[in-house]
């Protein structure tokens, strides 16, 4: 039995110790509200200014850009309702594999007489640029597509998206949620007039993210009071979160070509032993985040396997719906072709800092073993 593994970072990151402490003061005796004018609401505001300077750095932005919000779920409501909610309807479109905070406000603007356009991807998961200039030749106001994917890892060429649909008149968001910390980010470089970004997905505390937005766009607030976040967020701000948030962002930039090609090259040698094993792995020919791999076995499904390797000490997760309640296949899967029956059997790792080459070798020798079994048990059944 090995001592528990964690390889499921692309869901949410340890805490970097560094960021803890960084935090614990705001949790204790620092303590002002950011909106009160004596010490310790300047003390707290000066707080917030340094960590929204710190974040704006890490993404190519100006601090003035930076909207924080409770995580990328809130920022992309934000972005996406608050901009629609400006205008009569019209149409928007959203890739085929957003993560569920982008396709349920695209789906409630629906329900509101908006026009909803779903970019199709192919079968690696990238884009179809037949289906992209059919979305723009529809002429929609605005745009969503995610820098990379949280399950299969894909990058998208977000910059020229961007550059495209601005010459038909679109504004044009990207989640890059879990593009942060992994990827050069470059808000300005990018060309997009708004981007979604989350401090979990990187050492970061839970509870805190931001959406940086171009001063060209204007959207409503989703929260209306006192008008904390220019306007666009009310509520007192979650100070100590904020601070980690700036923290993690700093501490990510450090080293992380470095650890990029780490991570890849574990990932790699992970994919040779899964080939090897005969599984079949999703969108290894496209770009991809260089600690994501997404993979299937025939006859097996993810749940089970998954659940398996839990009480063998090792975290991952399934291909399932990103809700715990839903369980259909990966709508990822389904928008690349893959049958409903096979998207059932994806499973996803993802590395992180801390994984080790013996991690690795230890994960691979124990899904060999429980592929094994799994196949031994069912053919006893047939």
């Amino acid at each position: 039995m090995f001592a528990p593994v964690y390889l499921d970072f692309n869901a949410t990151t340890p805490l970097d110790e560094a960021v803890r402490d960084a935090m614990l003061p705001w949790l204790g005796a620092r303590f002002g509200n950011p909106s009160s004018r004596h010490e310790y609401g300047r003390q707290a505001r000066a707080a917030i200014d340094e960590a929204r300077a710190r974040v704006a750095e890490a993404v190519g932005a100006h601090s003035t850009e930076l909207i924080f919000t409770s995580g990328g779920s809130e920022a992309n409501n934000l972005m996406i309702k608050g901009f629609a909610s400006l205008l009569k309807p019209g149409r928007v479109a959203v890739s085929a594999i957003e993560h569920p905070c982008v396709r349920e406000p695209a789906r409630q603007l629906r329900r509101m007489g908006w026009q909803v356009d779903e970019i199709g991807v192919d079968r690696a998961g990238i884009i179809d640029e037949e289906a992209w200039q059919g979305t723009l030749a529809n002429r929609p106001v605005l745009v969503s597509v995610m820098l990379a994917n949280n399950e299969t890892g894909v990058i998208q060429d977000v910059r020229r998206l961007a550059a495209e649909a601005r010459t038909v008149g679109a504004v044009f968001h990207t989640d890059a949620v879990q593009a942060l910390g992994k990827l050069p980010l470059d808000f300005r470089a990018l060309g997009v007039d708004a981007m979604t970004i989350s401090a979990h997905k990187l050492g970061g505390p839970l509870g805190v993210g931001a959406l940086v937005l171009s001063k060209r766009v204007e959207v409503a607030p989703l929260i209306a009071g006192g008008g904390q976040e220019h306007g666009l967020r009310s509520g007192t701000e979650n100070v100590a979160a904020i601070v980690g948030f700036g923290v993690a962002c700093e501490r990510a930039m450090v080293d992380r070509d470095n650890a990029a090609l780490r991570l890849q090259s574990l990932r790699d040698a992970l994919e040779a032993r899964l080939m090897a094993m005969g599984a079949v792995l999703f969108s290894a020919a496209a770009p991809r985040l260089p600690n994501t791999s997404y993979f299937a076995f025939d006859g097996i499904e993810g749940e089970t396997l998954v659940a398996k390797l839990d009480r063998a000490g090792f975290a991952c997760a399934s291909g399932s719906a990103c809700s715990s309640a839903n369980p259909e296949p990966s709508h990822t899967l389904l928008a690349m072709g893959v049958a409903p029956d096979f998207a059932r059997n994806a499973v996803r790792v993802s590395l992180g800092r801390t994984t080790t080459p013996q991690q690795v070798d230890d994960f691979a020798t124990t899904l060999h073993r429980l592929t094994t079994e799994l196949r031994n048990m069912a053919a006893i059944a047939v």
